[in-house]
């Protein structure tokens, strides 16, 4: 699922609308969270909100919207709860129960020259508020190409997590009340009764606290900054913010092989890599913030709330063990109740240029949504920052990453630098990974994606039997754009194979192709299967082929299937006994 801003969010043309929620008075006091005491006490301002949004297949009633909504608030009681201001200075924001009911809908106008996007900021900024009552709201933009749904809350009762479950609950229901039926979602637990429990453990034992005083002393007093210069943050800076895309699907699951393979998580590798190229520019460790999820116990997976707290992370040697033991470190400090753990600094030290990393792997999680279908993204606000907050993002599509830093001239240059290495150091581990690595004859060789400059090399193989040679040489510009077309879509993987001296040893072209046929079956398509002549005999072919299936079945497909000329009997004979069957009649003509 993509990361996004909302300065970036690309939406069509249509009507802005928002649902307007009835609330009544303050009730009940409820207990705050540390990190809720923090970011509720800066005060109500714009921009203090995180967001999902996603489309719906067909057009949706906004009554059934509604009601849909309405269910998903009945069912969290975080979404029932309001902040009001402290009483006294040396007091904290007070949380409240209340009552939610029926509203109506508001269309938000677009102004002239207005873009989508920024109305829709508007609306946030305005809605979801640490006072906001409610701090959330639903929209949905009606356009010609169908309903956009944004949910939106300010960041005191959500997590990344949590806006999959509001998401989830959101549709379970609108499923249930266009089909007549009323939703049945049970309650779930609330924040408020996660934050009494952790109010509840023991406190942090000594050598946490050592620890934590270590790290904040090493920093100079404060939380972990940015290890290079960032030019005057001294003041809030627009913020400039970079999405990039660090690993595709297949450079991902290489890279997860290669973790593997080293005893370690993906999470810690990409740390080693940090590691590395902040040693490397910054002549420094690793230092960053580092938030770690409190939903200990399956009690609070359905739940909605800021399941987050904050620790450290602090990683001086980039061997991936060594990594991977920083990263432990840092989830076992952010295990106990910080109020107690960071009163000797009258709560948590921040500073300018504080660095912040967060880590979401949506696919270990427990709540899933089809995000590819929904076309979901997480949205930020806009806002003016001093730090530089870092999210990684990884699912079913790769590794992303957004990366929210001072809009100066030194933090452009300098963050911009760091996350130049940091992407190539991260995708150099995955080009040279154990997952694209074949063993042949005691020979290493490597699978990865052809490059536009192995084009010639790759045609001139393709060539390089006595029916390729009739069908191939045309001018290379015609193979440069035929590349180019392939690797547009990513359903094709045209693979390169390199021996120990990394020349090129063979081919193939891989395609995933989905269909309503044998219930639905996806098919991996096969072309274009060469060796280079030095490497045949030796069982190079058999290996690529047992390769390329697990590349499909990774993707879903569960039938392979090629063609190859009559005439090539001993390809015939090469495909038959790796288990391909004869059993349909190719037939081509030409157009």
């Amino acid at each position: 699922m993509r990361l996004t801003n909302v300065a970036h969010l690309r939406l069509p043309f249509g009507r802005l609308l928002g649902y307007d929620l009835t609330v009544g008075e303050p009730g009940r006091a409820l207990p705050v969270s540390f990190d809720q005491g923090l970011h509720v006490g800066a005060g109500d301002r714009p921009g203090s909100w995180m967001a999902l949004s996603f489309k719906l297949p067909e057009a949706v009633a906004l009554d059934d919207l509604a009601t849909a909504w309405l269910a998903v608030v009945a069912r969290h009681g975080t979404l029932r709860t309001v902040f009001s201001p402290a009483a006294a200075p040396d007091e904290g924001p007070v949380l409240h129960e209340v009552e939610v009911g029926p509203g109506a809908w508001v269309e938000h106008p677009i102004a002239p020259g207005q873009a989508v996007n920024a109305a829709l900021r508007d609306v946030l900024d305005a809605a979801c508020t640490p006072y906001g009552r409610p701090s959330h709201r639903l929209c949905v933009l009606q356009t010609a190409a169908g309903p956009t749904v944004v949910v939106g809350a300010d960041h005191a009762h959500t997590d990344m997590w949590s806006m999959l479950v509001i998401a989830r609950d959101l549709l379970t229901s609108l499923a249930a009340v266009r089909a007549g039926e009323k939703p049945a979602l049970p309650p779930t637990p609330t924040f408020a009764e996660h934050t009494q429990s952790l109010r509840d453990r023991p406190a942090a034992p000594e050598e946490v606290r050592r620890r934590w005083e270590e790290i904040i002393t090493d920093g100079g007093g404060v939380m972990p900054r940015f290890p290079m210069p960032l030019g005057e943050v001294t003041t809030l800076q627009r913020e400039r913010v970079e999405v990039r895309d660090v690993l595709d699907v297949d450079d991902c699951a290489a890279f997860s092989a290669e973790a593997r393979d080293r005893g370690v998580s993906t999470l810690a590798l990409v740390v080693s890599s940090m590691t590395e190229v902040t040693q490397r520019l910054a002549e420094q460790p690793l230092r960053a913030v580092f938030p770690v999820h409190s939903r200990y116990e399956p009690t609070w997976h359905d739940s909605v709330g800021w399941f987050i707290t904050n620790s450290v992370l602090e990683s001086a040697d980039p061997d991936p063990r060594a990594s991977a033991a920083a990263v432990k470190e840092a989830v076992q400090m952010g295990s106990w109740p910080l109020a107690d753990v960071l009163a000797p600094w009258g709560g948590m030290p921040v500073a300018p240029g504080m660095f912040a990393i967060s880590w979401l792997d949506l696919r270990r999680l427990p709540v899933r949504v089809d995000s590819a279908g929904l076309e979901a993204q997480y949205v930020g606000a806009e806002i003016l920052t001093d730090g530089v907050m870092l999210w990684f993002i990884l699912d079913e599509s790769g590794l992303h990453l957004r990366c929210r830093y001072p809009d100066t001239d030194e933090a452009r240059r300098n963050v911009g630098a760091w996350l130049d290495a940091l992407v190539d150091h991260v995708g150099a581990h995955a080009r040279a990974s154990a997952g694209g690595r074949l063993v042949v004859d005691g020979e290493v060789f490597r699978v990865m994606r052809a490059q536009r400059t192995d084009v010639g090399a790759l045609v001139a193989l393709l060539a390089d039997d006595p029916i390729g040679a009739t069908r191939e040489g045309a001018e290379l510009p015609r193979y440069e754009a035929a590349y180019d077309a392939i690797t547009r879509d990513s359903s094709h993987y045209l693979a390169v194979v390199r021996d120990a001296r990394d020349e090129v040893a063979g081919t193939m072209q891989l395609t995933i192709v989905p269909g309503l046929s044998r219930g639905g079956t996806t098919r991996l398509q096969v072309e274009g299967v060469r060796v280079a002549p030095a490497h045949r005999g030796r069982g190079l072919g058999t290996a690529m082929l047992s390769w390329a299936h697990d590349h499909g079945a990774a993707r879903g497909a569960t039938l392979a299937q090629l063609t190859t000329d009559l005439a090539r009997t001993e390809a015939r004979a090469f495909y038959t006994r790796l288990g391909y069957e004869e059993s349909h009649a190719g037939l081509k003509r030409p157009l």
